[in-house]
């Protein structure tokens, strides 16, 4: 029997940039911190692992080689699903004994081994891989990263915590994504992203209030001196970029589009709320636009 409350960790943190073991590493420290604050599922900011392309925003296009050049080591870094970062993840979910939603940067293994997608990853606490969503549409310079995702991936998992489901970034912005959830029955609904603003976050809380659902709008934090560290060449770049590259900004919204907890803002930190699936219930009385709120004989929807 599902309990009618659950603890959402909502990780607000920097990964090791470009570095897929390390980053592995700080995801597992934190997937333990978050089973010691209590929390029953963790989830992780977009392509947390091994870290989000900044760079495709301050590089010409035109610069090919350039490019390719950190392309190649993106892809070097990048995740391949059921492999032992994977596998190390799955572990660590089950010593903690938690859920846990994590962004990657997946290489497709399962063909040429050349692109990448951006991509979710659903664990649970017995420590298997249970979900894999892929973005659907990369965002105008994101396009020379990352792949178009599966559509099939979008889709809602019924766990013994409650419905849970989530879209990457601008995928949230696209109604009829987000119908699909709210169809599906979505109440936790998981929204990783690199986006900070303040329309975002209103974002989030419309989509809560929209969706009757709880909401985790997850963002990674990171530093100019994050990304220069590793990436040396790219310091002519950077030259006009402040010290925050990002300012995170994460946050958790209830049914109601109320902030439980955030927004947090220039650093790291685990946002903790309480997920009451009871008002989550309640709130539908006025407000089921999936169910008595939805006129089926004027509008369909069809999911492939």
């Amino acid at each position: 029997m599902k309990k009618d409350t659950v603890i959402l960790a909502t990780i607000q943190a920097s990964p090791i940039f470009m570095d897929l073991e390390a980053t592995i590493d700080k995801a597992c420290i934190l997937i333990r911190k978050a089973a010691k604050k209590g929390a029953s599922i963790a989830v992780f900011p977009e392509v947390f692992v091994p870290g989000y392309p900044d760079w495709i925003w301050h590089i010409s296009p035109g610069e090919m080689a350039l490019h390719q050049e950190l392309y190649a080591m993106l892809l070097e870094q990048s995740v391949v699903v059921g492999a032992k970062e994977t596998d190390r993840l799955c572990k660590a979910a089950k010593e903690a004994g938690i859920y846990v939603v994590i962004g990657v940067n997946e290489k497709n293994a399962q063909a040429s081994g050349g692109s990448i997608n951006n991509s979710l990853l659903f664990i649970n606490p017995e420590g298997n891989l249970f979900g894999h969503h892929q973005k659907l549409i990369p965002t105008v310079a994101e396009r020379m990263i990352w792949g178009h995702g599966d559509a099939s991936t979008v889709t809602v998992y019924d766990t013994d915590l409650c419905k849970v489901g989530g879209l990457i970034c601008w995928e949230n912005y696209m109604p009829l994504v987000r119908y699909a959830l709210y169809e599906k029955g979505v109440e936790l609904y998981l929204a990783p992203t690199y986006d900070e603003g303040e329309t975002w976050n209103a974002s989030m809380r419309h989509i809560a209030k929209e969706g009757r659902c709880f909401v985790s709008g997850c963002c990674m934090v990171l530093k100019k001196e994050d990304i220069l560290k590793k990436l040396p060449q790219l310091n002519s770049y950077y030259k006009d970029v402040g010290e925050w590259i990002n300012k995170g900004n994460s946050l958790i919204v209830d049914p109601d589009g109320k902030i439980l907890a955030g927004p947090l803002k220039a650093k790291e930190g685990i946002l903790l709320a309480e997920v009451n699936l009871h008002m989550l219930r309640a709130s539908k009385w006025n407000l089921d636009v999936a169910g008595h709120y939805a006129r089926p004989d004027a509008f369909e929807l069809c999911v492939k």
